[in-house]
């Protein structure tokens, strides 16, 4: 079975687009970031290592330290699929930062992403 083209899209590449979505909404940065602390556990520091890096989506995710085990809180619709019926776990992990980020976006508070 080939593997989705995501798995080995630099996530580099696609940060600068989450950030984009957020400031087009009023949202910010820091916003962005303090989400990928908390769903992957990596330090600020690491996080912009990761980027500096130009990690692939499958390495960065194999790299982060602890994913929150509250993320299987995280429910409803990305794109058309239903995040808590993703099989794959890697494409199930990209889900969950996508939904993050569009919960972000729409203007959901920042405890409630958080699943706080």
């Amino acid at each position: 079975m080939t593997q989705h083209r995501i798995y080995t899209t630099s996530f580099a590449s696609v940060y600068p687009l989450y950030v984009a979505k957020a400031e087009r909404k009023g949202r910010t940065r820091a916003e962005v970031d303090q989400i990928l602390v908390w769903l992957t556990g990596f330090s600020p520091a690491e996080l912009e290592a990761q980027i500096a890096a130009k990690s692939d989506f499958a390495t960065f995710f194999a790299a982060a330290p602890a994913l929150n085990p509250a993320r299987a809180l995280i429910k409803g619709v990305v794109c058309g699929v239903r995040v808590e019926e993703v099989e794959a776990p890697l494409m199930r992990e990209i889900r969950y930062l996508d939904k993050l980020i569009d919960e972000l976006a729409k203007g959901k508070a920042m405890d409630k992403i958080l699943r706080a």
